[in-house]
């Protein structure tokens, strides 16, 4: 199993400092977060691209995905938000990263019925986009939509290989889901898994994999024996300031990885 972390956890960093961290530390696969603030965005120029793009393959470091933040199941018009996607998937393909990640964000005083619907046709029309650049549509387990039996409620009606579903573990043990659960619900769609960990339901600042009450033992056991192929670390570092550097951990996190995933062999 190959193993990535997100540049959600070194926010601002210049992307050859980032691939020096994936080298020094043994990752395969980096997964961008894809906004203004960060160095890869969709606002960059096609050289710019083409330039980010070589660093990667210099490096001999995969782009796992983009980690974009559309919310497919909102209110609003469906223009902007395929507008959105589509910028994402052109970015996705000129950088070589099979996958995009987006959110479900329903509003939580609407039907969830109608909140499905409008996320299921979206994510529909944009599989189109997605399959004539070669990438994957991945949505989250996250906010509104935070088990897999949740997202399954979208991705099912949409029927479409190129929209696909992200596992963040998190997400999924704070809504009252087993991994196995989770799992049989989201593999006809799965992606790639986030793994982090937390002190508590209640005090969700990132900690070192392993030290926190997630389930990642019983996560990385039920994706071993199914034969997956990537788990990215998702370190919430941009979002809690007082957290550990993630690149005092990277090392660490890796090893962990590795001896849950030796003892699940």
């Amino acid at each position: 199993m190959k193993l990535a972390f997100s540049t959600l956890g070194v926010p601002g960093l210049p992307v050859p400092e980032v691939l020096a961290l994936a080298t020094t530390h043994g990752y395969h696969g980096v997964e961008l977060r894809a906004h203004p603030e960060e160095p890869v965005h969709p606002g960059l120029s096609p050289a710019e691209r083409a330039a980010t793009a070589a660093l990667f393959r210099g490096a001999g470091v995969e782009v796992l995905g983009l980690a974009g933040y559309t919310r497919v199941a909102a209110p609003g018009e469906d223009a902007p938000v395929l507008a959105e996607i589509r910028d994402l998937l052109q970015l996705a393909h000129d950088l070589g990263a099979p996958f995009v990640r987006v959110l479900p964000g329903a509003d939580p005083d609407r039907p969830g019925e109608e909140s499905d619907a409008i996320a299921a046709r979206r994510l529909g029309t944009a599989a189109e986009d997605a399959s004539a650049l070669g990438v994957r549509i991945l949505l989250e387990t996250h906010d509104s939509h935070r088990t897999g039996a949740d997202a399954i409620r979208i991705l099912g009606p949409v029927g479409h290989r190129q929209a696909g579903a992200l596992w963040d573990v998190m997400h999924t043990w704070l809504g009252g889901e087993q991994p196995s659960e989770t799992y049989a619900a989201l593999a006809p769609h799965l992606g790639y898994v986030q793994v982090k960990d937390i002190a508590s339901a209640e005090d969700t600042t990132p900690l070192p994999l392993g030290t926190g009450v997630l389930p990642l033992t019983e996560c990385v056991d039920v994706l071993s024996r199914q034969g997956w192929d990537w788990l990215c670390w998702e370190y919430e570092k941009r979002w809690y300031e007082e957290a550990a550097p993630l690149a005092e951990l990277l090392g660490a996190g890796r090893e962990h990885l590795a001896r849950l995933l030796g003892e699940a062999a």
